[in-house]
């Protein structure tokens, strides 16, 4: 079987699931909610990176980008729906591949509207504080929100075909991430800089001072999420559907 009919057959899947498109509306709304609020409260700090402020509500939104990975591939191993899906393909990574295609094309074309809508409702709190943001800075980070929103998805998605469980997925990635961002933070060291999410997230920065710049961070996480759906795939081959 082409590889087109196998993606339309998973896209058709993904949007059955009910719980999917509940994931994408939480991603615009937390990600759009939490970066207003951010432009709001951050007027009054002088140090504050504009960038970065009026995006920051990716830092939750990213959350909603887990789930819509995990689920979407956890909800192959209900019910025996793997064992249909690989008797109509055989080839397991074909199937994989137009998997993974149908988690990243709905994220990305979500990530960007709400990535755009962020900053502008973010923008309109922080007022004459974001009016030094270029044309290109702001385009460099609604597109690099929305890909490293969309690489967050398809990391889920790997740790999901290698756990068989969104439970287990997201109750190992989520306490991972915001142990390392919002408790361990900076007193980690370089280190924490190269852990998925923090080194995604150096591309929303007007500027950064850290080892990672922005497309660099981005290739981070490209290269985490790659290594994900690598087990995944790995897994998938060895082990019985």
């Amino acid at each position: 079987m082409q590889f087109a009919p196998v993606f339309h057959a998973e896209w058709l899947k993904i949007r059955t699931v009910r719980s999917l498109p509940g994931a994408l509306l939480a991603l615009f709304a937390a990600t759009t909610a939490f970066s207003a609020i951010a432009g709001t409260d951050g007027t009054s700090d002088p140090d504050l990176d504009p960038l970065f402020t009026a995006l920051s509500g990716v830092t939750l939104g990213q959350i909603a980008a887990l789930a819509f990975g995990a689920m979407a591939v956890s909800a192959e191993y209900h019910n025996g729906a793997l064992r249909l899906s690989l008797a109509a393909v055989p080839r397991r990574g074909r199937w994989f591949a137009a998997k993974a295609t149908a988690i990243a094309v709905p994220v990305l074309v979500v990530s960007l509207p709400t990535a755009l809508a962020a900053l502008l409702v973010a923008r309109a709190g922080l007022g004459p504080a974001a009016s030094g943001l270029t044309p290109a800075e702001q385009i460099r980070g609604v597109v690099g929100c929305a890909v490293h929103l969309t690489l967050m998805s398809l990391f889920a998605a790997g740790l999901a075909t290698l756990l068989r469980s969104a439970v287990a997925t997201l109750s190992v990635l989520i306490p991972f991430l915001l142990v390392v961002s919002f408790v361990i933070g900076d007193a980690a060291g370089t280190a924490v800089e190269f852990m998925p999410d923090r080194a995604g997230q150096v591309v929303l920065y007007e500027t950064h001072d850290g080892t990672l710049g922005p497309w660099s961070g981005l290739t981070v996480t490209a290269l985490w999420t790659a290594a994900a759906l690598g087990a995944g795939a790995w897994s998938l081959r060895r082990r019985d559907a």
